[in-house]
């Protein structure tokens, strides 16, 4: 297997990588806080930990040349992972929202939806449109329930989690364009541009989990 020539596709590979390592580092520093959450955390953990799996598949299948079956074994794999991520921060954004109690009820539900949705990219090849609108959906949603948390100060760092929501959504908005490009030495496209503004949220979002974290 050889390297993409493609210049936009190098740096969505790079890009992708960098994403996975931001969200392995996530995982990281969740798992070195002291809290008695240890709910809150491991939930938050297998999301970062679904986003940097899903990093380092969209690293191969954009930054190599491979032959369409291959090609398309990995976009499977893609989307599995992507979809649970989605269904596993939904849960942990639950969690915050409504206490453990609801986030246990409402997780088996979200695994079918994760699965739903995979059998979803199955029936329907190659529409990314399918994952945008699944995310916009758990997105506007996240965004909607730290913005209350906030304004009614019920969690501390929800302001920062819902300004890193808000740089998620902007990032979403971003890949879905597709026209959106510049270039800084190296040339970057859409989903190039999409992982680096995602990165600053998975920042952001650990930032407001940390607060979360501590006691009031």
């Amino acid at each position: 297997m050889n390297i993409t020539k493609s210049p936009t596709e190098k740096t969505t590979a790079v890009t992708d990588i960098l994403l996975a390592v931001a969200a392995a580092g996530a995982i990281w520093y969740l798992q070195w806080l002291k809290s008695a959450e240890v709910w809150k955390i491991n939930t938050w953990s297998w999301a970062f930990g679904f986003i940097a799996l899903s990093g380092l598949l969209g690293a191969l299948a954009h930054g190599l040349e491979l032959t369409e079956a291959m090609r398309q074994r990995i976009w499977n794999l893609l989307n599995l992972g992507l979809g649970v991520a989605v269904s596993v921060f939904v849960i942990g954004v639950a969690y915050d929202a409504w206490g453990l109690a609801v986030a246990s009820k409402i997780l088996p539900w979200m695994v079918v939806m994760a699965v739903g949705f995979y059998f979803i990219t199955r029936i329907f090849p190659g529409i990314f449109f399918i994952f945008i609108a699944y995310e916009a959906l758990a997105l506007f949603f996240a965004w909607g329930a730290y913005s209350w948390l906030a304004l009614t100060g019920q969690l501390n760092g929800s302001l920062i989690m819902a300004v890193g929501i808000f740089v998620s959504i902007i990032a979403s908005s971003i890949q879905a364009t597709k026209n959106v490009s510049f270039k800084m030495i190296f040339e970057f496209d859409h989903n190039g541009i999409f992982h680096i503004v995602q990165i600053i949220g998975i920042l952001l979002l650990l930032a407001g989990l940390r607060l979360s974290l501590q006691p009031h």
